[in-house]
């Protein structure tokens, strides 16, 4: 896995600079500290910072085809590379490199876009043509891999990260709208980013650029299949093939030149991936875990069971409330967005535990709560809906006390208020977004928080109106559990979990996740299953514990689904010493920046800090820990004050055509 960067001049009058594509990468050493490499001519300027997995003695880029004419920086992997390459050697093309990278390139040679259909990976990739004086960017299927871009001053800029646009170019300057889409949906609608004027490519789309403006175009995107098309094989047939799909998964995931180890929360998905490479594949597997102090937050006894019953070796690191304070700014920094939630934090440190225990790879489990039906808000839908259809039943609302225990014996909270703020009526499961209505109306709260000067500039945006605008076809007209997958894909699992629990904060310490579940012919073979088979009654992922049932440990097959969160109450803590927190959300700091209510905000944080405020809302903690982070970003980008210094990086490899020059 690597960092990419580039620029290219739309204008013909001043050639990309050595400066300036050397600013760009140094501000992702973070990606690939192994190698870097730059291709310049009087057009287009490329950067590569290269994490070496695949090819290791020979697989600096950019690589060029034989004539040179086309050139690629890749950050990703193709996982049936051997497989590939094996047909372009059949069809003519010759290898210099033992890379998956030449292999990409030339697909691209032989297919044209159209190579895109045939990779089963993760990546963002630049191939430039130099013949013909155009650039073709891409994205993944489902978004593992990020991509920005902006055009400024006559020019395209892009890279795998937002820092490295903000040195050459770009605007440092939120975006009101996207803040808006953050604070509502927990993160921006795909293709936006909070800063204004910089796009992410959309997952799924291909970009070709030449002469002026191009728009992306989509090459692939989650599976929403008719009902008439929806499997009709058995459940026995399709678990079995489940299965299969999986271990194929893994099997392409673990080729690397490098060793490969894998997360274990000690859930249900981690397990399996884990269960799959110890027991079918010739590896010695090293899993790594967290561990949380306080209790509630805490799965070490599931994590420690199945790593008695798989034998592996095992590290976990321990997360206290202190240690997600002092890495809460670093850990936006990578995000490059406002965080709702301290979850990434602990994650962060994760990859920094497997950075230093020598490995640059691990698997993972993410994807499979998505696509299998794993989240409460899916069984929510499916009890609502069930609710919604005889609305003065008194027996139909109590299936939500079986789900939300832990809410409905809330003493603060009565009964017949919290029926009352989960009812539906019967024209509500018409409602697109039926499903996260109750989820969004509570969260579009905190956006009273903002200033009068923001909501004035917000004044006829609805962030729900731009949503609705990218529903699929035939979106209205499936069932509520089925709706709110697609939303759920869509929107948080590419934008947030992908990134800011993702590729974001594991990369930040040189860290590649893999993520089987998210094998295209997985989750397109899981889009063909009938909700029935995903949630049973209102067990989750029926289908998955089926497939692999006798082949994990039965208390983690049978342990309900434990959301991963990580503790808040340490960030606002009134005991630690005047730091970051004391200065971002003081009177003058909040003033000068201008996004948030003073008032509000204050009085919010002077609550949170009370000893047994009985502070429970998770929408105000949400808020709090919302205003803190645009706090810090604004600090960190708009006003150029990162949390550590970016050291100049001198290239390995420079092929500079600008002046026909190669070094």
């Amino acid at each position: 896995m690597c960092g990419i960067a580039g620029i290219l001049n739309l204008t013909r009058e001043m050639p990309p600079t050595m400066e300036q594509i050397t600013s760009m990468i140094s501000t992702l050493r973070h990606r690939g500290p192994d190698e870097t490499g730059i291709y310049r001519d009087t057009r287009i300027a490329l950067g590569h910072l290269r994490l070496s997995i695949i090819g290791v003695a020979n697989g600096i880029q950019p690589i060029s085809n034989e004539d040179e004419t086309l050139w690629i920086i890749y950050n990703g992997e193709a996982f049936n590379y051997v497989e590939l390459k094996t047909d372009l050697i059949k069809k003519g093309h010759c290898f210099r490199t033992e890379t998956d990278t030449e292999v990409l390139l030339h697909l691209f040679e032989e297919y044209g876009t159209g190579c895109l259909e045939k990779i089963n990976g993760q990546f963002s990739v630049a191939i430039w043509d130099a013949r013909n004086e155009k650039l073709f960017l891409a994205r993944d299927r489902v978004g593992i891999r990020p991509l920005y871009y902006t055009w400024s001053g006559g020019k395209l800029i892009f890279s795998s990260e937002i820092k490295a646009i903000l040195t050459v170019g770009g605007t440092r300057e939120l975006d009101l709208e996207a803040l808006a889409q953050v604070f509502e949906f927990w993160t921006t609608l795909p293709g936006r980013t909070v800063f204004k004027e910089i796009h992410e490519l959309q997952p799924g789309h291909y970009m070709i650029v030449k002469d002026a403006r191009s728009h992306p175009e989509p090459y692939w995107s989650i599976p929403f299949y008719p009902p008439e098309e929806i499997t009709t094989r058995s459940l026995t047939e399709s678990a079995e093939e489940l299965r299969e799909l999986l271990k194929d998964a893994v099997r392409v995931r673990l080729r690397a030149d490098v060793p490969v180890g894998a997360y274990l929360s000690g859930g249900l998905d981690s397990s399996i991936i884990a269960m799959l490479i110890s027991r079918n594949f010739d590896t010695q597997l090293k899993t790594f875990s967290l561990g949380f102090q306080e209790s509630a937050f805490d799965e070490t006894p599931y994590q420690e069971e199945l790593v008695r019953f798989l034998g592996v070796e095992h590290r976990r690191i321990l997360v206290s409330g202190k240690q997600i304070r002092g890495l809460f700014p670093e850990t936006v920094w990578h995000c490059e967005k406002p965080i709702l939630r301290t979850a990434p934090v602990p994650l962060f440190i994760l990859s920094d535990l497997v950075h230093r225990e020598g490995y640059k790879v691990a698997l993972c489990g993410e994807g499979a709560d998505e696509i299998l039906g794993g989240y409460d808000i899916f069984k929510e839908a499916k009890i609502r809906s069930f609710w919604g259809r005889q609305p003065d039943s008194k027996r139909r609302p109590l299936l939500l006390e079986r789900l939300y225990p832990y809410v409905f014996n809330n003493p603060s909270r009565g009964r017949l208020f919290l029926q009352n703020f989960f009812a539906v009526r019967p024209e509500d499961l018409q409602e697109p977004f039926f499903s996260h209505m109750v989820r969004w109306e509570n969260s579009r709260k905190n956006l009273t928080f903002f200033s009068d000067d923001s909501i004035a500039a917000l004044s006829g945006y609805d962030p729900l109106h731009e949503l609705a605008e990218r529903l699929p076809q035939g979106f209205c007209s499936r069932d509520p559990v089925t709706r709110a997958q697609n939303l759920e894909t869509e929107i948080f699992l590419a934008n947030y979990l992908l990134s800011s629990q993702g590729d974001r904060i594991a990369m930040a310490h040189s860290v590649e996740l893999r993520h089987p579940f998210l094998d295209y012919r997985v989750v397109d073979f899981s889009s063909r299953l009938p909700v029935k088979w995903k949630i049973r009654g209102l067990h989750e992922k029926f289908i998955l514990k089926e497939a692999f049932h006798g082949l994990i440990p039965e208390r983690i097959e049978r342990r309900a689904k434990q959301p991963y969160r990580a503790p808040i109450r340490k960030l606002f803590s009134p005991e630690a010493p005047p730091d970051y927190v004391d200065e971002l959300l003081s009177v003058n700091c909040l003033k000068n920046y201008g996004y948030f209510n003073t008032a509000k905000v204050r009085r919010l944080l002077e609550k949170y800090r009370q000893p047994d405020n009985g502070f429970s809302s998770e929408f105000q903690n949400m808020a709090l820990i919302g205003v803190l982070s645009t706090q810090i970003l604004h600090r960190q980008f708009v006003e150029g004050v990162p949390p550590y210094a970016t050291e100049r990086i001198s290239p390995d490899k420079v092929i500079d055509r600008s002046r026909e020059r190669t070094t």
